[in-house]
């Protein structure tokens, strides 16, 4: 027998691939299913096809690795760092739906991310984070004529 017929697939890595596959048919099927179409260039149906197919490379990297060597056992997660992550996208959604803005909320999430990554220099973070927000809000507004959440900060440009 061989080394590769000794060894038990590894079941997480199997699940992960097989929900990965299963993840890439549906945005396939919906990709398939759109009946926009562009009159010159790629449409907008090229993207979901690259999801898709990205989503299926995954799948398969994860069923190879789930028969050679297995997924690597996860680390002790730190709660304190989930727990200021999830503080962040709470105050990102609360931003958003009370309208203060998409640049705030990018300020703070950049914020309270790099705390829960251990980084204790908040203020510096939050303007990095407003810096952050700012020159996205301006690439997508100005250049890509594509709206996000406007609060009173984005009226200012």
């Amino acid at each position: 027998m061989s080394l590769l017929a000794k060894r038990r697939a590894d079941k997480r890595a199997l699940v992960v691939g097989l929900t990965l596959f299963v993840f890439a048919a549906l945005v396939w099927r919906d990709a398939a299913a759109q009946t926009l179409s562009a009159t010159y260039g790629i449409g907008p149906a090229a993207m979901p096809y690259v999801v898709a197919g990205a989503l299926a490379a995954l799948g398969l990297g994860h069923i190879v690795v789930a028969f050679r060597d297995g997924l690597p056992v996860p680390e002790h997660a730190d709660g304190i760092a989930i727990g200021w992550i999830a503080f962040g996208l709470v105050a990102l959604l609360l931003c958003i739906a009370f309208g203060a803005g998409f640049i705030l909320a990018t300020t703070i999430l950049f914020a309270v991310t790099s705390r829960a990554f251990g980084r204790r220099a908040l203020l510096v973070d939050a303007t990095i984070g407003f810096g952050l927000g700012v020159a996205i809000h301006l690439l997508f507004s100005k250049l890509l004529t594509l709206s996000l959440p406007a609060g009173p900060l984005e009226h200012l440009f």
